[in-house]
């Protein structure tokens, strides 16, 4: 599907590494024996003695080159909790759609395979990223009653249910020169609790006193929280729990106190309304309670960012004032990066914006992939006085990056 021209990106301002995609998902060992790694990719980024270390976003789902093992199960999702059922005997591989889940009811928590038929009333597949399922009315139940091969002239409404066809856990990656990493091999942060059901992911690391205080998304079908994490190694992790409610992501904390509070670039995600998704700003006095919630950078009509706005890299300090490099997305479903340049007293306050992205997806990595013509940062790391290197998921799934000039972006931007 054409999604409409892409703006150019301009060369004084951004090199994209001649070695990119830089970790693919061949790179990254799976958690599970009966997964597979699907994408790797929307990876925090930090400087850590003399490495460069990555908290990589891992996807992973049942895996596709066997048949279902003896035993499988699949998912009754009529009533109001899914209700795990043996898979009829029969069932090949290209019939079913896998996903996978964590019951954290279980005692240890455990991750949960199961399989639905592709061919299942109410449900959409669509959405590479997303098992959308729609429940069968009332009236078509009374009727029908049994299931099996009446089954399929049941009609679906109502409202959609969904599901990842994918579960994320955290991983990391080192570096001695940026470019070349080596993953590790098992997950740094993985699901833990009922509200990471369908998995945790998009990490964003800021380095504040010493410690590196991460944000990242939980999962589950009671809605899209952000939870906090914090390490000084990056090797031991300390889980300090949720901190914004559903639905709610996109957030990054800016290095340290501003005017003697925390600062925080959110994404609340609005049901009601005209639904506008955009960068917001909280402020906080212990990294927990966030208030004085205000919009900040809305999407923009008619420009490459006219439908959804947040934020991706850590915010930082320059001459001018804070610089973040957040992500938009136009009605052409393409994700791109753009700038804001923030007061450096009074971050609620936008000075400039860019007018059009300084990176747009262009290379065949960023144009095909899980979720096409996609390019999202979630973190980078200073090179020099003026150079930056921005790590960043591309087409959802493999990580690729670009050395960009800080002075470049600040002189393409638009005043306010």
């Amino acid at each position: 599907m054409s999604r409409g021209p892409s703006a150019p990106s301009t060369p004084s301002l951004i090199r994209r590494l001649d070695e990119n995609p830089l970790i693919t998902p061949a790179d990254v060992r799976p958690s599970l024996p009966a997964l597979e790694v699907v994408s790797v990719f929307n990876a925090a980024a930090a400087r850590v003695g003399d490495e460069i270390v990555l908290l990589l976003r891992v996807a992973e789902r049942p895996r596709t080159d066997i048949e279902p093992p003896a035993g499988a199960m699949t998912l009754d999702l009529e009533g109001p909790e899914p209700m795990l059922l043996p898979l009829p005997p029969g069932r090949r591989a290209d019939e079913l759609v896998g996903m996978c889940f964590l019951d954290a009811a279980a005692d240890p928590v455990s991750v949960v395979v199961a399989y639905l038929p592709r061919d299942l009333p109410g449900l959409d597949l669509s959405d590479p990223r997303t098992i959308r399922y729609t429940r069968a009315g009332p009236m078509a139940e009374a009727t029908l009653g049994r299931r099996g091969e009446m089954r399929s002239s049941r009609k679906a409404h109502g409202t959609p249910v969904d599901y990842l066809s994918q579960m994320s856990h955290l991983r990391v990656a080192r570096s001695t020169d940026g470019v070349h990493f080596t993953v590790d091999e098992r997950p740094a942060m993985a699901p833990l609790t009922h509200l990471e059901e369908y998995g945790i992911e998009d990490p964003r690391a800021t380095l504040i006193d010493g410690t590196w205080q991460i944000t990242y998304v939980s999962v589950a079908r009671l809605g899209i929280t952000t939870s906090r994490a914090t390490t000084t190694d990056f090797r031991t992790f300390g889980r300090e729990g949720l901190i914004f409610l559903p639905d709610h992501k996109d957030v990054a904390i800016f290095p340290g106190r501003v005017g003697g509070r925390y600062v925080a670039l959110t994404r609340p995600m609005p049901q009601s309304f005209s639904r506008v998704c955009g960068i917001w700003i909280a402020f906080s006095d212990d990294l927990d309670t966030w208030g004085e919630h205000e919009p900040l950078a809305l999407p923009r009509w008619q420009m490459w960012d006219e439908v959804r706005t947040g934020a991706s890299a850590v915010p930082f300090l320059t001459s001018e004032g804070w610089l973040e490099l957040y992500h938009g997305v136009d009605r052409h479903a393409r994700y791109a990066m753009g700038a804001l340049l923030l007061d450096a007293d009074d971050p609620s306050i936008v000075i400039a914006r860019s007018p059009a992205p300084f990176l747009t997806p262009e290379a065949p990595y960023e144009r095909v992939g899980l979720f096409a013509d996609t390019v999202f940062s979630c973190g980078h790391v200073e090179l020099d006085d003026d150079r930056i290197r921005l790590y960043y998921g591309a087409a959802d799934s493999v990580v690729a990056a670009a050395d960009l000039s800080v002075k470049g972006i600040l002189a393409s931007l638009r005043e306010c």
